[in-house]
């Protein structure tokens, strides 16, 4: 006796010697008994239907019971039969052998008059088929109809607009119906239950779950047919005549209703008997009702079994096949189960050679034990329905190969930079490229020369919603909710490799759409991405919450992100790597103003077998799209790198909202110290480094200098000589050193900043100009003179603009004072032969990082973050 099969017995005894019975289908069972025992109750005995030759036996023989089976099971003395879910024929001799009779948990839908459920529809359809607005489940005194004895308890659920039977059974039915079969046994074992004798006005058996019954009628509105195909999926699945002739009847699943004001594109397609063709579209099969609405098929399954997306429904041929190993080809699960075939080829069908519904379920599950890289679901099994088909699909996703067909990815194309780049430009959520409602769009603009790069999807505050709901939906019910650690690890992996397949073209559109020289950008903005991502996929089967800050995130779900203009990609990389490595699912907003590098990473993590959901990724506006995730009562963390002012916006709509958490990496003014007794020739080439790096659009650049007066002429002239070897220019020219800035806006601010430091009394040494050509270039800027009061010795310039102060020699304190004047606290740097003044210096600078004697060093295990108005929280690293 165990708990494996399709239905399961289980007699228990209560704390008094109370004797009680469970039968229930097995996950289901299961999960009662376990909660039984919790209750402090005895198993006594486990009953399950026989299993020959892979294949279940009924319980009975014409009837009767088994005589050895039932001898058994009086043996057992019980007293309450609890039956979870059992829709197999139980003999009367069983159901009334307990003291306390039987009881049985039943799925039933549809509400009475008297706001009762109506269990004599038992588990059926017929709410979703009427559109009924609420559903729910009865546990029932059992008699020789199971469930058409009194009532003993009763639950009820919303019925949303796009259910079905099977997300209704995981959202409600299944841990809803296990807790209610729980209380019925204590309200039992306290003596108070009741016994509501069910009326039979609207009782009937009239078999709706059949497959005859379930031909579709199109002379329906769009509402009424999308209830009918929702009703019966999965089983018995709604037919129609023959789409073309030589297909057979076809059968219909996933149907969702769609906005009757989006137009859409696609191939017609004839459906006899319906009010005007269908369109195959890259969603699906758009279907229209006699009102003129429309909703949307995913699936369509023929009469030989084969099941396919909607959208390849004129798709011709299949994938080219994988080269299995010798260890893949010896993945035979199919023996067991299809016992009547004597040899198993590559053309053998699985229906055709006698498998069922049941036999479905049992080979996913048999290849999830073996497996359990296999992410397999049912409707895997009815699309690939041959045994080759089968093992390619099986190997393929072991692999992390993800279908190429199966992504419709509308690319924008360019011949740039010796190579061909093709970017997505939509929105990407719930694991499909789409437009964003109403179709909105903008330009993104490339920096060099100020032209147009292509038209981006722009997010609206409903398109917010939906990648919300996708990312929770993600992790509460998908896949990635319940994949194994290393398995979510190997998806990491994976994704790393795809993104170092393609770093030249991640490179070059990160130069295109933010103007980082490319070979920084191969280098840092994509190479240091790529590291992330590995580096966290080793966190994955690691992670410990009591042990690791950071991965209190485990238990957050959703996590948005918002992140800046200056590194695209790595800041990306960094907030969603960890997020990710600790199971949540994310929704991201690039800057509206650097948008391709980020889809073009969604299109490689669904590439690399990420599930639907988990990654989202939407270009838009801060004010809408951000503050609408700020707002989220769905979102249960949220990552910011940007400016002070928006950051503590968005600090206090993440706290009136929800108390969500949050992390910031905001403003700087990054302190570098420059003593006379450092290597000056490294000093000079790392100061240069520390302000320049990146066009100076970086975080931590060096917002001052000071530098010790003895040697601040001498450092000043060291300085002007190699700005001006600097080569300015496009920055896809592997010769160039400094590209445009990011965006005209930004451009501006610094042709400001440097017009307020000359009023001020500062003195321009060199720069501080537009470079009069094409494109967002700004000179590379010298300041000298600079006194503490000044507007550029207080304010990042977030630019290409040294700030030079000197301090008086061998005055370390007062020079720390003056660096720690700051409200501002993300980086700082000290250049200084001394290793004693060195470690003094880095103690009490208030800064998040200390570079000696170099900068701009970072490396992904190494925290990152700042204090003061600088944010809090880390990124990178084993506390992040």
């Amino acid at each position: 006796f165990s708990l494996c099969g399709v239905a399961t017995l289980i007699c228990v005894f209560y704390r008094r010697v109370y004797c009680k019975t469970v039968i229930g289908q097995s996950v289901f069972g299961l999960e009662v008994y376990k909660e039984l025992r919790k209750e402090g109750h005895t198993i006594v005995g486990v009953f399950t239907i026989p299993d020959k030759d892979g294949k279940a036996d009924p319980l009975g023989e014409h009837g009767k019971g088994i005589p050895e089976v039932v001898k058994v099971y009086k043996a057992t003395g019980a007293e309450l039969n609890v039956m979870p879910f059992c829709s197999q024929f139980i003999p009367m001799e069983v159901i009334d052998h307990p003291a306390h009779g039987s009881i049985i948990y039943h799925p039933s839908f549809s509400l009475s008059v008297l706001c009762l459920l109506d269990p004599l529809h038992g588990f059926d359809n017929r709410t979703l088929i009427h559109g009924d607005k609420k559903g729910g489940f009865t546990v029932f005194w059992a008699d020789d109809g199971l469930d058409t004895g009194p009532i003993l308890l009763q639950r009820e659920c919303d019925v949303e607009p796009d259910d079905t039977v099977n997300t209704i059974y995981k959202r409600f039915l299944f841990p809803e119906g296990v807790k209610g079969t729980v209380d019925a046994v204590r309200l039992i074992a306290a003596g108070n239950s009741p016994k509501i004798v069910q009326p039979e006005e609207g009782a009937t058996y009239e078999g709706i779950q059949k497959k005859d019954n379930a031909k579709i009628d199109w002379n329906q509105s769009a509402q009424a047919l999308h209830n009918w195909i929702r009703g019966n999926d999965k089983v018995p699945g709604a037919w129609a005549e023959s789409i073309v002739c030589w297909f057979g009847n076809v059968t219909f699943y996933g149907s969702s209703l769609v906005d009757s004001g989006a137009t859409a594109i696609g191939q017609p397609l004839e459906i006899p008997g319906a009010s005007q063709p269908g369109l195959v579209t890259k969603a699906g099969l758009v279907l229209f009702g006699n009102d003129g609405k429309t909703l949307l098929v995913k699936n369509l399954q023929f009469e030989d079994g084969k099941m396919i997306t909607a959208a390849r429904y004129f798709s011709s041929g299949s994938n080219a096949s994988v080269e299995l190993t010798e260890e893949e080809k010896a993945f035979g699960v199919w023996k067991s189960i299809l016992t009547n075939v004597d040899a198993i080829e590559d053309s053998t069908d699985f229906f055709k050679s006698g498998a069922a519904s049941m036999d479905v379920v049992r080979l996913v599950e048999e290849v999830k034990l073996r497996a359990s890289g296999c992410q397999l679901q049912n409707e895997d099994v009815y699309m690939n329905t041959t045994f080759q088909d089968f093992i390619q699909m099986c190997v393929r996703k072991l692999r992390g190969e993800d279908d190429e067909e199966e992504l419709v990815v509308d690319y924008v194309e360019k011949n740039i930079n010796n190579m061909t780049i093709r970017m997505p430009h939509q929105l990407f959520i719930n694991g499909e490229f789409v437009d964003a409602e109403g179709g909105k769009t903008y330009k993104t603009i490339n920096p060099t020369d100020g032209t147009a790069i292509c038209d981006v999807s722009l997010a609206q505050a409903s398109d917010v919603d939906r990648a919300v709901a996708a990312a929770k939906e993600a992790f509460e019910e998908g896949e990635w909710g319940k994949i194994n650690p290393r398995d979510r690890g190997r998806l990491l992996y994976k994704l790393a490799d795809l993104m170092e397949e393609h770093q030249e073209e991640l490179a070059t559109i990160e130069s295109m759409d933010s103007g980082a020289v490319y070979t920084l950008a191969l280098k840092t903005h994509v190479g240091m991405s790529i590291q992330t991502f590995r580096y966290f996929a080793g966190w994955c089967d690691k992670i410990q919450v009591r042990e690791i800050s950071m991965f209190v995130i485990l238990t957050l779900r959703v996590c948005a992100i918002v992140i800046p203009w200056n590194y695209p990609l790595m800041m990306l990389a960094w907030k969603t790597a960890a997020c990710l490595a600790a199971g949540n699912t994310v929704v991201l907003k690039p800057a509206q103003v650097t948008p391709l590098t980020a889809v073009k990473f969604a299109e490689l993590a669904a590439r690399a077998g990420f599930p639907k959901g988990v990654i989202n990724i939407l270009p838009g506006s801060g004010t809408l799209v951000g503050q609408r995730l700020s707002d989220h009562p769905d979102v249960r963390k949220l990552g910011f790198t940007g400016s002070t002012e928006i950051g503590k916006h968005i600090m206090k709509s993440c706290a009136i909202s929800n108390v969500k958490k949050v992390s910031l990496e905001l403003g700087g003014k990054s302190p570098l110290i420059i003593f006379s007794d450092c290597d000056m020739d490294k000093a000079v080439r790392m100061g240069m480094s520390a302000v320049f790096f990146n066009k100076g659009e970086n975080c931590i650049a060096a917002g001052r200098l000071f530098v010790e007066e003895n040697i601040h002429d001498q450092y000043v002239k060291r300085v002007v000589e190699e700005v001006k070897k600097l080569k300015i220019g496009d920055p896809l020219d592997r010769s160039t050193d400094h590209g445009p800035q990011n965006h005209k806006a930004h451009l501006d601010k610094l042709v400001e900043y440097c017009q307020t430091g000359v009023r001020e009394g500062a003195t321009l040494v060199c720069g501080g100009k537009q470079v009069a050509r094409p494109g967002f270039f700004f000179e590379p800027t010298i300041f000298t003179d600079v006194q503490d009061h000044m507007f550029i010795a207080i304010e990042e310039s977030f630019g290409p603009v040294m700030i030079l102060s000197k301090f008086k020699s061998g005055d370390v304190d007062e020079v720390l004072r003056r660096a720690n004047a700051t409200e501002y606290g993300l980086a700082s740097g000290v250049f200084t032969r001394d290793i004693s003044k060195a470690l003094y210096v880095s103690e009490k600078l208030n800064a998040g990082t200390v570079f000696v004697n170099t900068y701009n060093k970072t490396d992904v295990a190494a925290p990152f973050g700042g204090f003061k108005q600088s944010g809090f929280g880390k990124d990178l690293g084993k506390t992040c």
